[in-house]
């Protein structure tokens, strides 16, 4: 079976698609140093961008694993989450604890999504 690479680079792929399924990390990709509803805002409106590439969209995302630098903004983090998810379409997910390579970054999410036909 075909492994899709988009937008592939010698470090990585922005997304990578196999049997369907797809993977893609997004990290806040900004100027400005926001604060954490900032960052998890910014993470969805880029994740919304690559589930478009592959013809698909956040009702088909499967798991999102959330790394986050400080568990005291958990629920801040999860009051934009569940405003964003649709009742009954919140994935799996699970949150660890890290250090992220850019000290202004407070969290990045790794997603594995169902893909658009396209990419079956």
């Amino acid at each position: 079976m075909k492994i899709h690479r988009i937008n592939p680079t010698q470090r990585w792929s922005e997304i990578t698609v196999f049997n369907g399924i797809a993977n893609f990390v997004e990290v806040p990709e900004t100027d400005d140093v926001l604060d954490i509803e900032g960052q998890v805002s910014a993470i969805f409106a880029q994740a919304e961008a690559s589930l478009a590439l592959i013809g698909s969209d956040k009702s088909r995302i499967l798991s999102v694993t959330i790394y986050i630098t400080d568990f005291s903004l958990v629920d801040r983090l999860n009051a934009v989450w569940d405003a964003w998810f649709d009742e009954g379409t919140a994935p799996s997910r699970a949150c660890v604890k890290v250090e992220l390579a850019d000290p202004d970054w407070l969290l990045e999410m790794a997603f594995t999504v169902a893909a658009g036909e396209g990419y079956l």
